[in-house]
């Protein structure tokens, strides 16, 4: 993928918003960050913490709020998370080879059709990646493919049912090529956080 100014969130261009916990914002052509995690990834201790936090957040930032501090809303709740899921916490089922090959597959079957890869990990309890939608194609609807099918699969392959990932996911439009070259250090640097785990973990491209 190439470091082309247009990649970047442009905030003079139109962009669309949808709220559920976190504002999403999403902008025709760019790359995003994203990290989705499996649902038991964050003890409930902590995800109770992490409530808290916001809320107390939202107190003392009444709406309306700028542009500014929905991304300082933003970035406090994710480098929480970030934090968390480094310590491998949960069932990890990402471990397992053939759980984390039909991650694999998943975010690969449509490279160059729906949407463009560029770095991505998948770690024992979370997934980091790079990606930019083609115009024709929303991010929202790419993570919603993503996730229902790897949620079947696994389910079915180790033979359990219920909620497998957290309904909502994190995304970041990247600002720059500065700070693309820092998500894909953090992508590729993000095994070594993993421990024991660390064998197991899947990067790419190699």
């Amino acid at each position: 993928m190439e470091d082309d100014e247009a990649l970047f969130y442009n905030p003079k261009a139109p962009k669309q918003v949808y709220r559920r916990h976190l504002p999403h914002w999403s902008q025709a052509g760019r790359i995003y960050f994203v990290t989705f995690r499996l649902a038991d990834s964050i003890p409930a201790k902590r995800a109770a913490e992490l409530r808290d936090q916001r809320q107390t957040w939202r107190q003392a930032h009444p709406t309306p709020h700028s542009v500014t501090e929905q991304h300082e809303f933003r970035m406090l709740s994710s480098r929480r998370i970030e934090q968390w899921l480094d310590q491998c916490t949960g069932s990890c089922l990402l471990v397992d080879p053939h759980c984390a090959q039909i991650v694999v597959d998943a975010l690969t079957a449509f490279d160059r059709h729906r949407y463009e890869l560029d770095r991505w990990v998948v770690m024992p309890n979370h997934i980091h990646v790079l990606v930019r939608p083609y115009e024709t194609h929303a991010l929202k609807a790419i993570l919603q493919t993503w996730k229902s099918f790897t949620a079947h699969a696994i389910n079915r392959h180790m033979a359990r049912r219920g909620q497998l990932w957290q309904k909502e996911s994190f995304d970041h439009i990247v600002r720059s090529a500065a700070q693309l070259e820092r998500f894909r250090e953090y992508i590729r640097s993000n095994p070594e956080k993993a421990g024991k785990y660390a064998a197991q973990c899947r990067l790419g491209p190699a």
